[in-house]
């Protein structure tokens, strides 16, 4: 008995560590690479996010780096040319996230998240925010017009004016780094839900509630999204790939959902009648 017990903590630790919010940047990345019809919304994208990524990068690292290394130099020492290396991507990340999802890729997040949703048999909540074509295999091509606003994350100027003032934490040495991407990742990881809330219609005040009960996860899962947004070149692809990341997890809390809901229902229809 001992043994079975410990054998169920075990695989409910492990079931746990497989859950965790985290993880899902990461699964994204192999789910989007897996299914090849999700491809198409990449491969739209490719050329001028190829272009702006190499454009931006290269002008920040060619004009902003060496004088940012000589400014940490002062406080890291030997530490400043890799500290310089990630203050450069960070800031290369935001503009690049502005200019891109400002002008190409919001409306592809969208159909990104749409599109596993409805792979994941959850056609259902996508068609409460646009129109479905069922009789199509294809998930992507199911997507029909939006019948409300699709928004996959909406513009912040409070997330960009924080993102910004965060960056000087890179002077720290050694932990600053981590503590700026930890702070960023709690003010970005809610809006990667947005679309969700959308979808399942909450009120402001509910968001904000169902928010508070995850911050923590959102801020894990913002977290690790943002260093996927540090990677030169590819980080036009991770947006799209934490889009489905974001989608997954949606699945995974949408299962809990329908769980808990059966088990209520089941509970109010039972009744003692003792004979």
């Amino acid at each position: 008995m001992a043994q079975a017990n410990k054998a169920s903590r075990t695989l409910r630790s492990f079931g746990g560590f497989l859950t965790a919010s985290w993880l899902y940047p990461l699964k994204g990345i192999y789910y989007f690479l897996a299914h090849p019809f999700l491809y198409p919304l990449f491969r739209a994208r490719l050329i001028p996010c190829t272009l702006l990524s190499v454009f931006v990068l290269t002008n920040l690292f060619l004009w902003t780096y060496l004088p940012q290394v000589a400014l940490l130099a002062i406080f890291h020492g030997p530490l400043a040319w890799v500290n310089a290396a990630f203050l450069v991507l960070g800031e290369g990340a935001a503009i690049v996230a502005i200019l891109f999802e400002a002008f190409f890729v919001d409306e592809t997040m969208v159909d990104v998240f749409d599109a596993i949703l409805i792979n994941e048999s959850l056609g259902g909540l996508v068609a409460q925010g646009r129109i479905l074509h069922p009789e199509e295999r294809d998930p992507v091509k199911q997507l029909g017009k939006p019948t409300s606003s699709a928004v996959y994350s909406p513009f912040s100027f409070r997330q960009i004016t924080e993102f910004v003032c965060f960056i000087p934490l890179n002077l720290i040495p050694v932990v600053g780094t981590p503590v700026f991407l930890i702070l960023t990742g709690y003010r970005a990881g809610p809006l990667q839900h947005w679309r969700y809330f959308k979808l399942l219609g909450l009120t402001k005040t509910v968001r904000r509630a169902t928010i508070e009960t995850r911050q923590l996860s959102y801020t894990w899962f913002g977290t690790i999204a943002l260093l996927l947004q540090l990677v030169p070149i590819l980080s036009m692809l991770f947006l799209l790939t934490t889009a489905a990341g974001s989608a997954l997890w949606v699945v995974q809390l949408e299962k809990i959902r329908t769980e808990s809901t059966t088990d209520t229902t089941a509970d109010a229809e039972y009744t003692d009648n003792p004979v």
